[in-house]
């Protein structure tokens, strides 16, 4: 089945524009979709994703939830018993965050609509920095990973939820199976978009595995990069100190 031209990943200016289309148009269904698709095991990844960030109690943290999307992982934080801090939620596609407004109430999260390759925050403003799968959006990584670095305080933690190709040959089959055959259909029967979710399994096929990408960390300036596979590699959680 030949793929549409447009799900294609782009490079430079123009995956930039190709991700804010097609996050902006997906977004009054992204939630319904997300859930569905992942049978709900994206909620479990993210609690653990957000255990590993290990922000104390303190009310004077802050905490940065990039490509915050419709904020299911800033409110994982944030409404989590003893957590008094407050989470910003930046996103540069905002009908994202708007779709994600109505969650919101009673939670100190606070949206901001910014560029993750270009962060409207001072240096070493942040006490945490967590991504969900927004890294493999990216049309610079590098980039991305030394802005992380640049707003983070010294040894604060970055961590990152992304999906990844599972190393074991059967689950892989059946991944490629879901990923490539039915996510798609699923994805484009719900939320209308022609080929919104056939651009995801192309975007986790050109994305780097787990050790070039903790690699690229290690360059950005971080001290240790590291990572644990999860749901038999279908996702990776790494962890990176500043």
């Amino acid at each position: 089945m030949a793929t549409d031209s447009r799900a294609r990943p782009e490079e430079g200016e123009a995956r930039e524009d190709q991700v804010q289309t097609i996050f902006s148009e997906i977004a009054p269904r992204y939630d319904l979709l997300n859930h569905v698709l992942s049978l709900n095991i994206d909620r479990r990844w993210r609690r653990t994703a957000v255990d590993r960030l290990e922000v104390d109690a303190d009310p004077q943290r802050r905490v940065l939830d990039a490509c915050a999307g419709t904020y299911d992982l800033s409110l994982e934080l944030a409404r989590r018993t003893g957590f008094g801090g407050t989470v910003v939620a930046s996103d540069f596609a905002r009908p994202m965050l708007v779709a994600g407004q109505d969650k919101l109430e009673g939670a100190a999260v606070q949206p901001v609509c910014g560029d993750s390759l270009r962060l409207p925050f001072p240096d070493a403003s942040f006490d945490g920095v967590m991504v969900g799968f927004g890294v493999r959006n990216l049309s610079d990584v590098n980039v991305g990973f030394r802005e992380f670095h640049r707003v983070l305080r010294p040894g604060a933690r970055l961590v990152i939820l992304e999906f990844t190709t599972p190393p074991n040959p059967i689950i892989r089959t059946g991944y490629h199976f879901y990923f490539h055959r039915v996510l798609p259909l699923i994805g484009r029967v719900v939320s209308g978009h022609p080929w919104a979710y056939t651009y995801l399994p192309e975007s986790v096929k050109g994305f780097p595995g787990p050790e070039p990408l903790a690699e690229a960390l290690r360059e950005a300036g971080f001290q240790s990069a590291e990572w644990t596979l999860v749901t038999g590699g279908i996702a990776a959680i790494h962890t990176a100190v500043r």
